[in-house]
């Protein structure tokens, strides 16, 4: 089955859900071109994602997507907060940020009954969650509603897990892909592969419908990822210098230099390994550090040296998230971008 059929849309696309940068402008314009537009919901209060349905419904008849972490929110580990803090004590002092001073806190709450509470008034026609699914209950609650449920994978392990415990379509995330790695059963990076490597794997091993994700940035790899069995393609970093994200001058400006050609898997904004463009402190830290406190705490530390950095004009601290393929970058209306992406009849 078609993505078309099962999400009631006219193009077998979805945005992907890119927090930080967007808000509800981009994924109305992308649903009424067609696609599924996506609202990202972990970094946002629950006020504020009540706003921004109230925006899509007031905007848009048409089917979106909205999105949410599965993580199990961590214990607090003074030692290691301490010990990344210390990691981080030369920039501290370069910025003249006293670290004493920065509270510590997660800045991304998993799925939980309150967010259900939310939601079920608006019954969304599509929900993605992002490492795994929530709990049996709490999936229960969201189906019974109606919605569609949909979760990425990155192994054909995952892929099969989502099936078993209830998701209505799997996402094939790529290793190309940008900003954070969906994976929930290891932790183990070895394990996943590239996009067109696992798309396949994942279609023969499932019977769901299978959606390709990342290093899709036009037609001909919309058309590359539909030969191969897929039933649909999220894109994400295309649509991140389109004129409706919130995406930020610097990172923009990243996205569109020679800088773009050169992006790893980090966890130093996060705690948790995302794609992006490396940037200074990828270079000076080593993109993946094990003094970073568990996912999302390291995100404390980190983020006043983006601000003071970026105060200054300077992208060194910040989380330049994409995928290895930035050719689709282009300041050009959503829905425009949305269209291209459809390879020719």
């Amino acid at each position: 089955m078609r993505i078309t059929e099962l999400f009631g849309i006219e193009l077998p696309i979805i945005q992907a859900p890119m927090a930080g940068v967007q808000g509800s402008a981009l994924a109305i314009a992308v649903s009424q071109a067609g696609g599924l537009g996506s609202l990202p919901c972990a970094m946002l209060a629950p006020e504020a994602i009540r706003a921004e349905l109230l925006a899509i419904r007031a905007k848009t008849d048409r089917p979106f997507n909205i999105n949410f972490f599965c993580h199990t929110s961590p214990p607090a580990d003074a030692a290691r907060e301490a010990a990344w803090r210390q990691a981080l004590a030369p920039y501290h002092a370069e910025f003249g940020i006293d670290a004493a001073s920065i509270p510590a806190g997660p800045g991304r709450q998993p799925f939980n009954s309150a967010i259900a509470d939310l939601l079920q008034p608006f019954a969304p026609p599509v929900v993605s969650f992002h490492f795994g699914l929530p709990e049996a209950a709490l999936l229960a609650r969201v189906k019974g509603w109606g919605s569609k449920v949909m979760s990425t994978a990155t192994t054909v392990d995952e892929a099969r897990w989502l099936q078993a415990h209830g998701a209505d379509a799997i996402i094939a995330q790529g290793l190309e892909a940008g900003g954070h790695r969906g994976h929930f059963l290891s932790d183990d990076l070895s394990l996943q592969s590239g996009s067109f490597a696992l798309l396949p794997q994942i279609v023969a091993a499932t019977a769901l419908p299978v959606i390709a994700a990342g290093g899709i940035a036009d037609a001909q790899g919309v058309a590359a990822a539909l030969a191969l069995g897929a039933a649909g393609v999220q894109v994400g970093t295309a649509y991140l210098c389109c004129i409706e994200t919130g995406t930020s001058a610097l990172h923009r400006a990243a996205l569109l230099s020679p800088a773009a050609g050169h992006t790893a898997l980090t966890n130093l904004f996060t705690g948790r390994p995302a794609r992006g463009i490396v940037n200074r402190v990828l270079r000076e830290l080593g993109p993946m550090s094990t003094q970073t406190p568990a996912f999302p705490l390291a995100g404390a530390a980190m983020a006043p040296l983006r601000v003071r950095a970026e105060a200054a004009g300077s992208s060194d601290f910040s989380p330049l998230w994409a995928g290895q393929n930035t050719s689709g970058c282009r300041a050009v209306p959503a829905a425009t971008l949305t269209r291209e992406l459809m390879p020719a009849r």
